[in-house]
C-alpha cells in the first residue's frame, strides 16, 4: 500500500455503528428529489437537507419541510451542525428579496397546514434577519390564512428587540432551542450563551403570552441524565410549554463526535421526568428533532393543556 494511503488510513476514524433503534428503513426515497426540484426552482432551502435530517425522506413523503431562510450560510460555528459556515467579511452573503414570498408560494403549493420556518444565524446584519423572518411569517400567513406557522428562531445575539419583531408577526409557536445542557455550552455552541437562550425564551413568553413556547435539545453530546432534567427545570422556570430531546448524529466527519448512542429507555424517563415538571408535552426518542412531527406534536401538547 502506498505510504500516504497508508497513513490516512490508520488516521481515519470509523464511525460507530447504528444501534438497530437508530436505523430507519428508507422506503420513501422517490419523494426527495421531486421536492427538491421544486425548492431550488424558488431558490429555496430546508434544515432538512442542510442538517442532514434522518427522517428527511418520511418528512418529504409526508409532504413537510422546514423552511430554511436568511440564505444557506450560517455565520457561527457550531461543532454539531452542518449547516455551510461562512465570514461576511470574506464573502458576500446577500439576503434574497423575494424569499418571504417564495416560502408562502411553496407553502401554498404543498397545501400545508402546519408550516416551520427556521433560519441560519446572521450575527452580520444589524437586526439578525429579524425583520426578514417577521415578513416570511407574514406573508405565509397572508398565504395560508388557516395554517399554523412555527418559528424555529436563533437567539439574535440576545437582541430582545429582534426577538419581538419576530413575535409580533404572530407565529402560533415560537420555538428556540437550548441544544445541550449548561456545562458542554462552550464546546457545543462556543458563540451562543446558556443563560442568554433562557432570556430568550422567558422574553417570548411574556411579551406573548398566548403564543406556545417550545425549545429542543441533543441528546449523546455527553451530558448525564440529571444535567438533562437540570436543563428541563431551567426551561420551565422560563415557563416553556414543550421540550424535545433526540440523539445527536455526527452529520459529517468534520463536526463533533457522538459520545454515546442514548438508549430508548432514558428518553422515556426524561419525558416522565418533564412532564411532571409540568411541560404540556415532552417529545422524546432517538430520532426525535425539533422539528420533526411539529404538527402533531403541537397537537398533543394543545390536547394536554386541554386535559390538565
Amino acid at each position: 500500500m502506498d505510504p500516504l494511503v497508508q497513513l490516512e488510513a490508520r488516521g481515519r476514524r470509523e464511525r460507530p455503528r447504528l444501534p438497530d433503534f437508530l436505523r430507519k428503513a428508507g422506503t420513501h426515497f422517490h419523494a426527495v428529489q421531486p421536492l427538491k426540484n421544486r425548492l431550488r426552482r424558488l431558490n429555496l432551502h430546508t434544515v432538512c437537507e442542510s442538517a442532514r435530517c434522518p427522517n428527511i425522506h418520511e418528512c418529504f413523503h409526508r409532504g413537510a419541510a422546514t423552511f430554511m431562510i436568511l440564505g444557506d450560510i450560517c455565520t457561527r460555528g457550531c461543532a454539531f451542525c452542518s449547516v455551510p459556515k461562512g465570514s461576511p467579511e470574506k464573502r458576500e452573503m446577500p439576503i434574497d428579496p423575494r424569499e418571504p414570498e417564495n416560502v408562502a408560494r411553496m407553502a401554498a403549493e404543498m397545501a400545508l397546514r402546519y408550516v416551520v420556518i427556521t433560519s441560519v444565524n446572521r450575527d452580520d446584519l444589524s437586526d439578525g434577519g429579524s425583520a426578514h423572518f417577521a415578513e416570511t411569517v407574514r406573508m405565509v400567513r397572508r398565504a395560508l390564512p388557516e395554517a399554523r406557522i412555527e418559528v424555529l428562531t436563533p437567539d439574535f445575539c440576545g437582541d430582545l428587540g429582534a426577538v419581538a419583531r419576530v413575535l409580533d408577526a404572530a407565529p402560533d409557536v415560537f420555538n428556540h432551542n437550548m441544544e445541550t445542557v449548561r456545562r458542554l455550552y462552550r464546546k457545543v455552541r462556543p458563540q451562543a450563551d446558556y443563560d442568554q437562550s433562557l432570556k430568550v425564551l422567558a422574553f417570548a413568553r411574556t411579551h406573548c403570552p398566548e403564543i406556545m413556547t417550545k425549545s429542543g435539545l441533543m441528546a449523546g453530546l455527553g451530558e448525564t441524565e440529571d444535567e438533562v432534567n437540570r436543563l428541563l427545570d431551567d426551561l420551565r422556570r422560563a415557563d416553556v410549554d414543550v421540550a424535545t430531546i433526540g440523539q445527536y448524529l455526527q452529520p459529517t466527519r468534520r463536526n463533533m463526535e457522538v459520545a454515546e448512542f442514548v438508549p430508548p429507555e432514558r428518553y422515556q424517563r426524561w419525558a416522565e421526568y418533564g412532564e411532571s415538571a409540568g411541560f404540556k408535552h415532552v417529545f422524546a426518542g432517538p430520532l426525535v428533532r425539533s422539528s420533526y412531527m411539529a404538527d402533531q406534536v403541537n397537537h398533543a401538547a394543545t390536547a394536554d393543556a386541554e386535559r390538565q
